[in-house]
Formats: structure tokens, sequence, C-alpha cells
């Protein structure tokens, strides 16, 4: 398939997915099965990211491809989307589009918030967020139904932590980040949320996650949220 040709209704394949908007990174291959999100996981792997580090999302492609041989078996690659650590994200839209371009296969992009909910699965309305540094979050609100299926309503925002905890709202905080990470919100009205990490694996608990279409690989990029410079600690 050519580079930005359009998808078909049904995705029915291989793929390969990265996700590293967080230091929680993660790679998998998936096997989707029909048009309605149904599928297996073949392989998957945690990666360890971070500015500091080696990059490991390359080596952990290469030891979850090599042992199924033919490449051209893949119908596509997906990658998180963000928004998120500016390095962590730069390293694996690299190598997605690069495996893209060489295999000549579609690349999609999915919010890693929506990812993150969909590796929670469970049934309800939900408003995910994760740290846009300077007292903000990065918000995104997402329904799951019974089957366990995500779907995202509107795009992915900044709020800051007053209005976050201010606002009236039914919908279930969902905190990205361990309760041991940085990422984790400590906050009076926080009411012990639940926490989640966006896996590339939940990507089977994604509704319709192809139907945008593939992206650009000539002028796609992550949602960043900031620039590099604006990721120093506070």
């Amino acid at each position: 398939m050519a580079n930005g040709a359009q998808e078909s209704e049904t995705p029915k394949g291989r793929w390969l997915v990265l996700e590293a908007s967080s230091a929680a990174g993660s790679v998998a291959l998936l096997e989707v099965q029909s048009h309605a999100d149904e599928g297996s996981c073949i392989a998957r792997a945690d990666v360890v990211m971070g500015a500091s580090r080696t990059d490991a999302i390359f080596p952990a492609v290469t030891a979850i491809l090599e042992p199924f041989g033919d490449l051209t078996a893949l119908r596509g690659v997906v990658c998180g989307a963000g928004p998120g650590s500016f390095t962590s994200l730069r390293i694996a839209a690299s190598v997605a589009k690069g495996l893209a371009h060489a295999l000549r296969r579609p690349l999609f992009a999915v919010p890693s918030l929506l990812l993150a909910a969909a590796a929670h699965g469970k049934a309800g309305t939900y408003r995910v967020h994760a740290n846009a540094l300077r007292e903000e979050r990065y918000v995104l609100d997402v329904d799951i139904d019974s089957r366990g299926l995500a779907t995202a309503h509107g795009v992915v925002s900044r709020m800051t932590l007053d209005a976050l905890f201010g606002t009236t709202s039914t919908r279930t905080l969902l905190a990205v980040g361990s309760a041991e990470s940085a990422d984790h919100v400590s906050h009076t009205n926080d009411k012990s949320s639940p926490t989640v990490l966006p896996d590339a694996a939940a990507l089977l608990g994604v509704r319709g996650w192809w139907s945008a279409g593939p992206v650009s690989l000539d002028a796609w990029e992550p949602d960043y949220g900031r620039l590099a410079e604006a990721q120093v600690k506070w």
C-alpha cells in the first residue's frame, strides 16, 4: 500500500504499535481480526523512556519483529500521538515514520490519553488527565462502553489544576501515571481517582481507531503539548 493511501473499512491484519508519551513506553504487535476491534496481542514489550536514557524503542521493535521474519506481512504502523514527553515522542514518531516509509505501509496516530483510557477498560465516562507542567494538565474526555471499547469526545486540551478539580462533572477522573510517579496528582479534591498508563496493546480497546485514515508521513508530528524547553523541571 502506498504512503497516504486511504485505509479500507476493515483494518484486518498485523499492526505494529508504538507508545512513548510517558516514561513507561511500550511496543506491541497486534493481529486485528475484524472491523469490530476484535483481535489479539501477538507480542508486547515495556520500554523505559526518558531524555537522559539511550534509545530503547528501536531495540524493542527489532526484538518483537525479528521472530516473524517477513516484515511485508505488516498491514501498517500505529503511533501514540501524545501529548507527553517531547524527546520520547520524537523518538517513537521517527521510528514509526521510518518503518512506514521503508515498508510503504500507512501510519496511523492515536491520542495517548485515549490509549490510557483503553488500558483501563472499565465501562464508564471518564476525564483522563496527564501532567502538562506549570500546574496544568492535559485533558481528554473518554467514554468506555460495556464491551470495554473507548471513544474520545472532543480533542485533547489543557486545563489548570484548579479548573480540573473545581469543575462540576459527572465524569470519573483518571490520572495518567502510577501512584509512585511524578505524574500522579495529589489534591484535596482528587478523591483518590484511579491511575492509568498508555499501553500500545490497548489499541484493541479503541473504537474505530483507523476511521480518520492514515497520517501524512511528510507532515505529521506528535502532539508535544509544549516545546522541549518548557519541559524543564520547575
